[in-house]
């Protein structure tokens, strides 16, 4: 049993895919009995329960098959919510109405309770019924172009990012509506719109928009924010090979300077302030990645932080997995999968005083669990059990 700050809650999961799931994996990391219901004939693809990227996200939580197109499975699915803090669903809005298992019903069975329902864009409103994964929600909230190089050329992040930002709202959201629960006794319904989400981290630029009809161009590394130049990411020798640098003050441009070798070009009136630089930062760029294509990102980045330049590697997984900081924090750590065998997990980068990962758990098999849930927490006895197998309600 996983004895984290928040043993002794217990979560019916009803997720999929990543923003949800990620909600639930914080939940489970720090000692909730998180509840992951499954179903055979959903469990492919990203779900299979075989796959790492299953594992990834559903480490730490009792896994359990329930196929939802019985009536019985809803009505166990009730009994199931009777015995549960939490309820967390990340489907369109209709799925969970559709099975007769919203708010209103599901408090008849436990007043108290807490219900997360996280959705692409909230319960209401006209778009209510659109479903979008996180790469669409990230280009309609504008994050897409703001991060791009040019209006151009919208680039994408190439990873899920309003999904994680949504996970981390819902686990946050669960945590305020169990103190509140605390205080008052009462449950709460929380409605995560993922595109608000990611909405709420463009406020500087919808303020300026807004407020001052600018019109808001990408940036791409650049920032009118940030006293800094060079400031920028700059290819080094290999393929793919990247270190950023940021030099904000006098004396780092002409450590920075002397750590080249002062070539000409550091010496033009151009470049003789910050002011200046920033003024005529692309060429700047050019010149100074003339210079950092010559060194590899680590001699690169040990030559400048040695001298004292703001400077980093653009580390890819691989580079990670070998990080000695990470590696000396415990951040990597080895889980037993009952069919995979020892799988490599990332640990959380909280760590409460005391805490151990020592019981932390991979990821269930598909239905591993179903034996203790139905019978030990809901009480089903032997022969009900087999009976709800049998006619496919479990499985």
């Amino acid at each position: 049993m996983n004895k984290g700050v928040l043993n002794g809650f217990r979560v019916l999961d009803f997720t999929w895919m990543l923003a949800g799931p990620y909600a639930t994996r914080i939940l489970a990391d720090f000692g909730a009995e998180v509840i992951k219901v499954q179903s055979g004939k959903t469990a492919g693809g990203a779900e299979s329960n075989l796959r790492g990227y299953f594992n990834t996200w559903n480490r730490n939580k009792r896994g359990i098959t329930l196929n939802m197109s019985h009536p019985e499975a809803r009505e166990i699915a009730l009994r199931l919510t009777g015995i549960s803090d939490v309820v967390i669903e990340n489907f369109s809005p209709r799925v969970m109405s559709n099975w007769g298992l919203d708010y209103e019903k599901m408090k008849e069975v436990r007043p108290d309770l807490i219900m997360v329902s996280m959705s692409a864009m909230g319960q209401t409103g006209p778009w209510r019924d659109f479903v979008a994964y996180g790469p669409t929600i990230q280009a309609l909230s504008g994050l897409t172009y703001l991060t791009s190089f040019s209006q151009d050329a919208p680039m994408d992040l190439g990873y899920s990012y309003a999904d994680v930002i949504a996970g981390l709202y819902a686990a946050l959201a669960v945590l305020a509506a169990l103190e509140y629960r605390d205080r008052t006794g009462k449950g709460q319904y929380v409605d995560i719109s993922e595109y608000e989400a990611m909405c709420t981290l463009m406020g500087p630029a919808i303020l300026d928009a807004y407020l001052n009809n600018n019109e808001i161009l990408p940036k791409g590394n650049e920032s009118d924010h940030i006293p800094a130049a060079p400031y920028g990411c700059y290819r080094c020798l290999r393929m793919d090979r990247w270190c950023v640098i940021a030099v904000f003050n006098e004396a780092e441009w002409q450590t920075l300077c002397h750590v080249m070798g002062h070539p000409p070009w550091t010496r033009k009136e151009r470049f003789s302030t910050l002011s200046k630089r920033k003024a005529h930062a692309d060429e700047l760029d050019e010149l100074l990645g003339q210079w950092t294509a010559k060194y590899t990102s680590e001699e690169l980045v040990r030559l400048l932080q040695e001298a004292g330049v703001p400077a980093g590697a653009v580390q890819n997984a691989e580079d990670i997995a070998k990080d000695p900081q990470l590696r000396a924090r415990d951040y990597f750590m080895k889980l037993e999968h009952p069919a995979l065998g020892m799988v490599a997990s990332d640990a959380s980068p909280i760590k409460f005083s005391g805490s151990v990962t020592a019981d932390w758990k991979a990821a269930s098999l598909l239905g591993e669990d179903n034996h203790y849930v139905y019978t030990e927490l809901l009480g089903l006895t032997e022969s009900e059990l087999s009976l709800y197998i049998e006619k496919g309600v479990i499985g």
